[in-house]
């Protein structure tokens, strides 16, 4: 289907549009139309999303495919240029169904100010930039895709978030847009630098950073490095985010954590390493560093929380510690690992935070002190609270081990670092991370199966005795189920993710002969 092949990545980021433009025409007063187009509008999306994966090359993953490439702003030689490969058909895919999912999820659980319209278009907003992200091919075009996310998710903790829902939209904001500025800079930084002034990502990664001296490439890395390690968020600038989840909406918190954060892992493997490989390599212990660190901090902070997604939200600067441990390795295995563990951790996390939303709308607390009985009360929420938390913490035949293992494994070996500090010790010095990523996932069994002794187990508590709680609702059943089956799937068969990474993860990975 050749016209297919030429709209296919236009109507996935630009459906959601049209469905926002529908959803601000109709009248506030007629919600059913409301809910009605806004989920049409993400399962067409989500339609075009299987068309891709039905028409995608798999056996030329490692090319870009389904590429549109025409003239947008010629003064600054920005084009409208996206394509999709191996790398960013799988969270392409993981954006559109976790949006349709969260509609599914709002239809009868929408946050106060009850106001459907204004929520769901932001939702749509939502899956504009981050779809678009994941296909974009020209750093500009990049820049507005990752900045239009920031505006949704700001009224949407500003509005319907927790008491301190004003501070932490703004401390999310000003996080973000400070990074932002620098990854700006940075890019015009490596429009000025490179041979032929392009913003063509394919173009820059095949240059690899050639004329710019290496000084500079830091320099550069640096910028990148801040913008990208803040939507990650990577230690030290991970503070935005325990707030940010804590006071968001379910919804806020559900997408925030499952496609969000990973804009910016996706940008370190997109834009950074191919595009300045000698700095990536003089970086690379660094940021294998302060990815260990957040994986034992993360792990920390977890065993001091007593707000259920406060608990869930620090699991996940862990867990995104192990992506980017497995970015760090420049190796083939490292990166393919830390693009499954984004997925994964999309799944499962996503998947926590719906139950942490769900039992504090049954509950009215997330006070984990206040909980417990969950399996007495409703068995069926106790249950799908015990197979995530089984999930999350890495056991083996479902998707978590295969996110976290592989790139705990990929730290014995990474690719030659011929530059940096690390030099004659890098080898030791990867194998010390390897050792302290394994003492995560033993922290990690802590804190997730404290969490569900004091929420699922035990006695009711007194003040809930002769409370009604309901047990899984229908809206929840249909957004929950083709999670619970994924992470099933992915965990018995993970090569459904390895087969589509490997030939794209490849080409990056080649730069540095991991």
């Amino acid at each position: 289907m050749h016209w297919f092949d030429d709209w296919a990545l236009t109507l996935a980021v630009f459906i959601p549009l049209v469905g926002l433009a529908a959803v601000l025409f109709i009248p506030r007063a007629h919600e059913q139309a409301i809910k009605t187009t806004a989920l049409v509008a993400s399962l067409a999306t989500l339609a075009v999303g299987v068309g891709i994966l039905a028409d995608f090359n798999y056996s030329q993953g490692g090319k870009l495919q389904f590429i549109v490439d025409k003239s947008w702003i010629p003064l600054i030689k920005a084009r409208y240029h996206m394509g999709v490969d191996g790398i960013s058909l799988p969270l392409l895919i993981l954006s559109m169904l976790m949006v349709v999912l969260c509609i599914i999820y709002s239809w009868n659980h929408f946050p106060e100010p009850h106001n459907p319209k204004a929520f769901l278009a932001l939702i749509l907003l939502l899956a504009v930039g981050m779809n678009g992200t994941f296909v974009a091919q020209d750093l500009i075009l990049f820049f507005v895709f990752f900045e239009i996310v920031l505006l949704p998710m700001f009224f949407m903790i500003g509005v319907w978030g927790g008491p301190n829902r004003q501070y932490a939209a703004i401390k999310f904001f000003l996080f973000t847009l400070f990074g932002s500025a620098l990854m700006l800079v940075s890019f015009l930084a490596i429009f000025f630098l490179s041979k032929h002034q392009t913003f063509q990502m394919p173009q820059l990664a095949q240059f690899g950073g050639s004329g710019i001296a290496s000084g500079t490439q830091a320099l550069v890395f640096g910028g990148l490095f801040l913008g990208f390690a803040i939507k990650v968020p990577m230690f030290p600038f991970h503070t935005w985010l325990p707030d940010a989840h804590t006071e968001a909406p379910t919804v806020g918190s559900v997408l925030l954590a499952a496609i969000l954060l990973k804009l910016g892992a996706y940008g370190f493997i997109r834009i950074a390493l191919p595009i300045l490989p000698a700095a990536a390599r003089a970086w690379a212990p660094w940021i294998g560093l302060l990815a260990v660190i957040a994986i034992i901090y993360g792990a920390l902070c977890c065993l001091a929380q007593r707000d259920m997604k406060r608990l869930i939200a620090f699991s996940s600067v862990s867990h995104m510690g192990f992506v980017m441990l497995g970015i760090a390795t420049l190796t083939s295995f490292g990166i393919n690992a830390a693009v499954f563990g984004m997925v994964a951790h999309g799944l499962i996390t996503g998947l926590l935070f719906f139950v942490a939303g769900s039992v504090q709308e049954r509950y009215k607390t997330r006070e984990m002190n206040r909980l417990g009985g969950l399996l007495t009360q409703a068995p069926k929420l106790g249950w799908i609270l015990g197979f995530t938390v089984m999930a999350s913490l890495g056991l083996p035949g479902l998707a978590g081990f295969w996110g976290e293992f592989p790139a705990i494994l990929s730290a014995y070996n990474p690719a030659k670092l011929t530059q940096g500090l690390f030099n004659g010790d890098q080898l030791l010095t990867f194998r010390v991370y390897l050792v302290v990523a394994a003492i995560g996932t033993v922290l990690a069994a802590g804190y997730l199966l404290w969490m569900l002794q004091r929420v699922a187990f035990g006695a009711v508590k007194a003040e809930f005795e002769n409370v009604h709680i309901h047990d899984v609702h229908v809206s929840e059943w249909i957004a929950w189920v083709p999670l619970l089956l994924l992470i099933v799937a992915l965990g018995i068969y993970p090569n459904l993710i390895f087969h589509i990474t490997h030939g794209a993860v490849s080409n990056v990975s080649k730069v540095f002969g991991g």
